[in-house]
């Protein structure tokens, strides 16, 4: 992985959980519109590259069965989760508890969602892990402040939950060159888990973010610009 990927996967998590030390005030409106922007990306991104490339190859008409395991399996995460891949931020009414549930279902998450990384290397799937792990990193953050976890400690664990889509990636990369096993034919079945995923996350974040299913004009320059982005990155990698 060329070190500007790296970088954008980890600083994006990492700095969006550091975040939290900064902001003195309720920014919920602004976190709003981020999420806005990103899942509508997210959503284009997947139904513009993901899904037609993961249709490519031999076993193209098992791909919706894959897909519909990863959205599944973020139904499931997300009992552990709740709901933090999102940006969604609950006040715990316990302290002093560390988040288990949470922090290994996003970080199994965000391993996921790297490992396709190591057979496509596109750019808009890259940036469409770091823009949606920008909230879910901060709201990772707001829980652990939360539950007076120590401030080491939360740059321990954002550390962590930033380095997961990376190491997907390398671990991802091991097994198709062989160095753990040859497993190239698995690729576009991962592919479709995490299509999956996208799924559910991005059109979670569209709908139930608005109160009684309306849409104010920000969030709607929001997710017009988050498609209109990847419409131009699409646009441009067809036109070489």
């Amino acid at each position: 992985m060329e070190l500007w990927k790296f970088s954008i996967l980890f600083f994006s998590a990492f700095l969006g959980g550091m975040t939290i030390f900064l902001v003195k005030n309720d920014k919920s409106k602004l976190l709003k519109l981020i999420l806005s922007f990103s899942g509508a990306y997210l959503f284009a991104i997947t139904v513009l590259h993901l899904i037609p490339d993961a249709y490519h190859g031999s076993d193209s008409h098992e791909i919706g069965i894959y897909i519909l395991i990863g959205f599944l399996l973020q139904i499931f995460l997300e009992q552990f989760s709740e709901g933090v891949e999102h940006g969604h931020i609950h006040k715990h009414s316990h302290t002093h508890a560390f988040p288990y549930g949470i922090m290994i279902s996003l970080c199994l998450h965000a391993f996921l969602e790297g490992m396709p990384l190591a057979k496509d290397h596109h750019n808009e799937f890259i940036f469409g892990i770091a823009l949606h792990h920008i909230p879910a990193a901060f709201a990772l953050a707001s829980i652990l402040v939360q539950n007076h976890i120590k401030k080491g400690s939360i740059i321990f664990y954002l550390v962590l939950f930033a380095i997961m889509a990376p190491l997907g990636y390398w671990v991802s990369l091991g097994l198709s060159n062989g160095s753990l096993g040859g497993v190239e034919a698995y690729f576009n079945k991962i592919m479709g888990i995490v299509i999956g995923i996208f799924l559910h996350i991005s059109t979670t974040i569209l709908f139930e973010s608005s109160a009684d299913h309306k849409i104010n004009k920000r969030k709607m320059l929001a997710v017009l610009l988050g498609i209109g982005i990847a419409l131009i990155g699409f646009f441009l990698g067809h036109s070489h």
